[in-house]
């Protein structure tokens, strides 16, 4: 059942040798990659407004220049990403070239940055999706966190049917939220231009007594919002169909150029409205409705906007999985995130990001806006040092024209260490937590670095002198009693040697009797050992029994403790029994020097 479950969600298991088919072209990659980058439209402006607002809506024509400082910025990142994709084209991003370049802890830093902020982008993504669509509905306000988990889930089964299946889906909503932002702005600039806006707005250039310098930082460390998303492209260089590097680097521009148009567009029409900032209504719903009314055009930009602002989670299930493989390759995350599922994706790192996040909507009760900078400023600091490492890596290597691509990354770091210091000055309050969770993160990858060296070192032999050590075998059987299980177990034990022992533990003199009575009428030809718990424990008398065993043969036997199971036919009957074996195979498993088995005996009704 749970098989055919598994197939109807996610579909048929595919071959090691299609996952060339898996490869993305460069308007597959734009929708699934950008998604995030592009989203971000729907807020950007928005997180400026808020900042500025509360000292007047006078102060809203600083947005301009501000909203103009944040598309410097996009210029020079786009630049810096683009080198690193030419330099790293195996992917992997900021962790590899903070790797790379400034060490290992280092790395880890980009690395763990990456993975906190993936987790947060989705979280952050469905919850502003579900503001939107709340903001067309406010009755489905109280529904918030079950719309956000619900279209996590969805998000999550979508990316395990694998990455061009989910890239097929993704990339309608994502053009038809571009079209929609275009017509918009083509729109609204038009009525503006006609005289259709009414709008009384401050002009620009407008003195505000107590705008400062520290209110502007902030704002413009809010407006920088935008621009999450943009170092996915790097890190998913691997999906990229060949030439990969390449494509990657043009689906990158691609994804500066819109998302350029689309932020200045919606900040123009922000200010030539003067719209503010409404916790019940969002900056896009507002622009909407005074361009379009609350008629199709309203509803169908909103449903959109949801729904590019739902998928900008994509962009995290595209990189997270990736980078989280590259970690558990380098023994600094679990191996299971190494694995391949079904559909040729890194399932285990798509299933945790989907938990992670909707824990994440849970625990805030959909209300993550107060995680934007913290969201931020995961991203600002791989920015940071991935371009540091490239500084690092032009002036080491001195590649032709490499005085160029040294300066772009240097003015790339000074830019954006300025904003990550402005985001920790300026919103201490919500990034706080980053300083101790960061540290945490990064001490377990150093644990679990450890314990895999730790095992490589104890399982690694001496190929010359090491050789398997022939010995005999003592097998023990416990027994609860005369039944077609422990007669196809012993059956099982001596087919492997002669000497086996069958061992029951008795709670009282009477049942003790029986089963001895019983035994010797039987006479399986195996000897019975009796053994009397005066606390109605099996695990204990059971234990020290095996240590008298270990202690009188370890040196010239195996010992294997052989335990029968019956397997019942529906899984609803297993719960009628108790699980004895189970607990002494739970339990046994950490006892040293001997082997734990179980000899299940299917029954057929």
């Amino acid at each position: 059942m749970v098989s055919r479950v598994k197939r109807l969600l996610i579909g048929r298991p595919r071959k090691s040798t299609e996952l060339e088919q898996e490869k993305l072209s460069k308007l597959k990659a734009l929708a699934v990659l950008s998604s995030d980058a592009l989203s971000s439209v729907a807020y950007g402006t928005e997180q400026i407004l808020l900042v500025l607002v509360t000292v007047g809506f006078t102060a809203v024509w600083y947005s301009l220049p501000i909203a103009l400082a944040v598309l410097a910025l996009l210029a020079i990142l786009i630049l810096s990403y683009r080198q690193t994709i030419f330099s790293y084209p195996q992917g992997g991003g900021a962790y590899i070239v903070a790797k790379d370049n400034l060490g290992v802890s280092t790395g880890l830093l980009a690395g763990g940055s990456l993975l906190v902020d993936y987790i947060l982008t989705v979280a952050v993504s469905a919850s502003a999706g579900t503001d939107a669509i709340t903001s067309a509905y406010p009755s489905l306000h109280d529904h918030a966190v079950a719309i956000a988990v619900t279209v996590i889930i969805i998000l999550t089964i979508i990316n395990l049917r694998g990455v061009t299946e989910s890239a097929s889906f993704i990339a309608i909503p994502v053009y038809l939220f571009v079209l929609s932002i275009v017509v918009l702005i083509v729109t609204g600039v038009i009525k503006y231009a006609t005289g259709g806006a009414h709008a009384d707005v401050p002009e620009i250039g407008t003195a505000v007594s107590n705008v400062s310098l520290f209110l502007l930082l902030k704002a413009f460390s809010s407006g920088c919002s935008a621009l999450t998303g943009v170092e996915a492209v790097s890190n998913a260089i691997p999906n990229f169909k060949a030439p990969a590097e390449k494509n990657a680097a043009k689906t990158l521009m691609m994804m500066g150029l819109i998302l350029g148009f689309m932020f200045t567009g919606i900040t123009l029409l922000a200010y030539w409205f003067g719209i503010s900032p409404n916790a019940k209504e969002t900056v896009v719903s507002q622009i909407a409705e005074s361009t379009f009314g609350r008629g199709f055009l309203y509803y169908a930009i909103q449903a959109v906007t949801a729904a590019i602002l739902f998928l900008a989670a994509n962009t995290a299930y595209s990189a997270f999985p990736l980078l989280s493989f590259m970690l558990a390759k380098d023994k600094y995350m679990p191996h299971a995130f190494m694995v391949r599922g079904d559909r040729l994706g890194f399932s285990n790192g798509i299933i945790f990001l989907g938990v992670a996040s909707a824990v994440l909507v849970a625990a805030f009760h959909g209300e993550t806006t107060n995680l934007i900078p913290l969201y931020a400023v995961g991203v600002f600091i791989p920015f940071t040092l991935s371009q540091l490492g490239m500084m690092i890596r032009w002036y080491k290597l001195k590649p032709a024209g490499w005085r160029t691509k040294f300066i772009v990354n240097t003015i790339g770091m000074l830019t954006t260490l300025t904003i990550t210091m402005i985001f920790i000055i300026t919103k201490f309050s919500n990034v706080w937590v980053a300083f101790i969770f960061l540290p945490i993160v990064m001490l377990i990858f150093f644990r679990i670095h450890k314990h895999y060296m730790n095992t490589a070192d104890q399982l690694r032999i001496q190929l010359d002198a090491e050789k398997p050590v022939i010995k005999g075998s003592t097998i023990v059987v416990p027994v609860s009693g005369v039944t077609r299980a422990v007669l196809h177990s012993l059956s099982y034990a001596k087919s492997l040697t002669d000497n086996v022992v069958a061992l029951y533990v008795g709670f009282d003199e009477e049942e003790i009797r029986k089963m001895e009575q019983k035994w010797e009428e039987w006479n399986p030809g195996v000897r019975l050992i009796v053994l009397r718990s005066r606390y109605r424990s099996i695990i204990r008398p059971l234990v020290k029994f095996i240590d008298t065993v270990e202690w009188k043969t370890a040196s010239t036997d195996h010992i294997t403790i052989l335990i029968p199971q019956f397997i019942t036919k529906h899984w609803w009957q297993a719960v009628l029994h108790n699980q004895t074996s189970v607990f002494i195979r739970t339990y046994l498993m950490n006892h040293k020097d001997i082997v734990v088995a179980t000899v299940p005996y299917h029954l057929n009704k």
